[in-house]
């Protein structure tokens, strides 16, 4: 067990911790419950500590410092820890603890140990399933859903998928004859003595998962009309299950409505879905040149390895929500690849490329699995990490954002450092950095901010050694610290004025939660007026927008609220806190209920979408749509 100096020292060396929650805890208050529940139940984290009796505050760096304050009665917090543990939950548990004197103050360590998968989830009784059962993301507490619940039973979760469901207005012959010949032939080819082949279609689609046997009549699933399923039942019964390659010209996305990217919609089976969006991104891709070994003739590759291009696209096929309306989109930029869907990892960030999967889509995963399209056994995604670093490319960068539900998998398309990056770092950072350093700034280049996650991606690194990299940067004047706590990202720095905490943290994404103000909180009246009363854009707004403006205020609809965000979003960029201040609402609340929607739906998207915490992140609505009937 973990000393209470081991565990300071560490909350005060990294930004973050996800085995590691420190608390005042002078009583036993419900968050304490649901850290313990926490750590108990996250698969592969072994576990994690509570240091009880620590305050913290933020330095004049920005960074936060974590001091023993001590527990007034240590022996009572011990016995209600306990008691609690033991009578409130599902299945008792025993932590261990001890008291420690750190600076004359006493706190208690208390090490709670991951639960058995046979005692999976750990929940309270009193709240149930799935509300009352907790994981450990990151450095936070997150409440269950039901895609948790089998995630956490591990061998226990449910038989059939979401993808085995049974989808009520699908017919048989709305799969696509094309799309199960090309299943045959590719299968002939991987495997001629596979089983199914000697089926007939009706038989094989059934033990594809394809079709299910409900009161004694074959019906489709879910997964057989994604993977076989004619374009015009894909329309009708999910009309969002398409791929966009969308084609962007430079490194963001382009501002001007009349130039604005060009776009390629792919509503396909996912047999042909897949290649020809491969074919799409190769054909796009610049060609290296290689001279195989004993051969004459040199032959032309693309810069970036196919099966990377491949792992990347089963991966996102095979792990999206399909039951969310949300286009799979492929985003192409002169310098990398993003490719974003719907549906949150469901293995924790920083367990990605490690042995095991979890699958969201077990039927559909199957299936590409046989044709070779993706990895078996969960290792894709250490493939694609390989590949890319002997291709001499960044490794992917993998961002699971379980707020918005989405995944974003970035591919990069250049050396890491080429001639011109070297030139630009001697100009801004001189010759004495070092190679994960080195990194750092040019990823930052790229992409406008990196956080810890990304810089343990492609430095290879762990968590502690990551953050001193980061902080090594910052120290030397190179890059600026954003936010704090879970939420600290970097950017370069700038001639810009360094932005406060609280200013920091109402210019994150919608994706990244803010502390205050709690949500469901209003602002003042007196506050809101004074804020629209000294703010600038109101001098700046078209005439018919601040007439509407007039109309917004106190209680109006759902839906004259989202027109009014969507018509001041493509009048200009608005920030969470421009829209709160000029609408008069509590940002939170905005947020919470209207915005993090409207991005969802596609009504508004970020301004910087390649940089998730970039410092001026701000939403747009597209010019001339109107999407508040998607």
């Amino acid at each position: 067990m973990r000393s209470a100096t081991d565990l300071l020292d560490e909350l005060n060396a990294v930004d973050e911790s996800a085995r590691i929650e420190a608390k005042r805890a002078s009583d036993m208050g419900k968050s304490v419950m649901e850290t313990v529940i926490a750590f108990a139940n996250e698969p592969g984290l072994d576990g994690g500590y509570l240091l009880l009796g620590v305050d913290w505050a933020i330095n004049d760096k920005g960074d936060t410092v974590y001091r023993p304050v001590g527990l007034p009665d240590p022996d009572k917090v011990q016995r209600d820890l306990a008691s609690q543990c033991a009578s409130m939950l599902n299945v008792a548990l025993r932590p261990e603890m001890q008291l420690e004197q750190v600076g004359g103050k006493t706190l208690l360590v208390v090490y709670v140990p991951e639960a058995d998968v046979t005692h999976k989830p750990v929940y309270k009784k009193a709240t149930g399933l799935p509300g009352g059962a907790y994981r450990r993301i990151g450095s936070s507490d997150q409440r269950c859903v039901d895609e948790d619940l089998w995630v956490l039973r591990g061998e226990s979760q449910p038989l059939h998928g979401p993808d085995s469901s049974i989808l009520s207005d699908a017919r048989a012959d709305d799969f696509d004859p094309t799309a199960i010949a090309a299943y045959r032939r590719e299968r002939a080819r991987i495997n001629p003595q596979a089983e199914e082949l000697d089926y007939g279609d009706e038989d094989m689609l059934e033990a594809l998962g394809a079709l299910r046997r409900v009161d004694g009549a074959l019906q489709p699933t879910l997964a057989g009309i994604v993977l076989f399923g004619k374009p015009l039942a894909l329309r009708r019964l999910l009309p969002m299950v398409r791929i966009d390659y969308i084609r962007v010209p430079g490194n963001e996305w382009v501002e001007d409505p009349e130039n604005r990217f060009q776009s390629i919609d792919i509503r396909k089976p996912l047999i042909l879905a897949l290649p020809l969006a491969e074919a799409s991104i190769i054909d796009e891709l610049p060609k290296g040149f290689r001279l195989p070994e004993g051969q004459l003739q040199s032959v032309q590759e693309p810069i970036l390895p196919r099966k990377v291009i491949r792992e990347a696209l089963a991966n996102a096929a095979m792990h999206r929500n399909y039951t969310l309306h949300s286009p799979t989109q492929i985003i192409r930029y002169s310098n990398r690849i993003e490719i974003r869907n719907v549906g949150y990892s469901l293995k924790e960030p920083a367990q990605l490329g490690m042995p095991g999967s979890r699958l969201r889509n077990p039927a559909i995963a199957a299936v590409l699995h046989d044709l070779h399209l993706a990895e078996a056994k969960g290792t894709g995604i250490r493939a694609m990490r390989r590949l890319a670093a002997d291709a001499g490319l960044p490794l992917p960068e993998f961002h699971s954002d379980r707020q918005a539900n989405e995944f974003k998998l970035t591919l990069f398309l250049h050396n890491l450092l080429t001639e011109e990056d070297h030139t630009w770092l001697r100009n801004y950072a001189g010759s004495t950095l070092g190679p994960d350093e080195a990194k750092v700034l040019i990823y930052v280049r790229a992409t406008g901010a990196v956080d810890n996650t990304a810089c343990r991606d492609f430095c290879g690194s762990d968590t502690l050694a990551a953050s001193m990299v980061l902080r090594r940067l910052r120290d030397r004047g190179l890059l600026e610290k954003r936010g704090a706590g879970s939420r600290t990202y970097y950017t370069l720095a700038g001639n810009e004025p360094r932005p406060t905490l609280e200013s920091a943290q109402s210019e994150l994404p919608l994706d990244v939660p803010a502390d205050t103000p709690p949500v469901g909180q209003p602002q003042p009246a007196e506050a809101v007026a004074g804020q629209q009363a000294c703010n600038p854009q109101l001098a700046t707004l078209p005439p018919e927008l601040a007439t509407l403006l007039a109309t917004l205020q106190g209680r109006i609809s759902s839906e004259a609220l989202r027109d009014g965000i969507r018509r001041l979003c493509q009048w200009a960029p608005q920030s969470g806190d421009q829209l709160a201040t000029l609408l008069g609402k509590d940002r939170d609340y905005l947020r919470n209920k209207h915005l993090i929607p409207m991005v969802r739906d596609g009504q508004l998207r970020f301004r910087y979408p390649e940089s998730a915490k970039h410092p001026h992140q701000a939403y747009v609505a597209p010019e001339g749509e109107d999407k508040s009937n998607d």
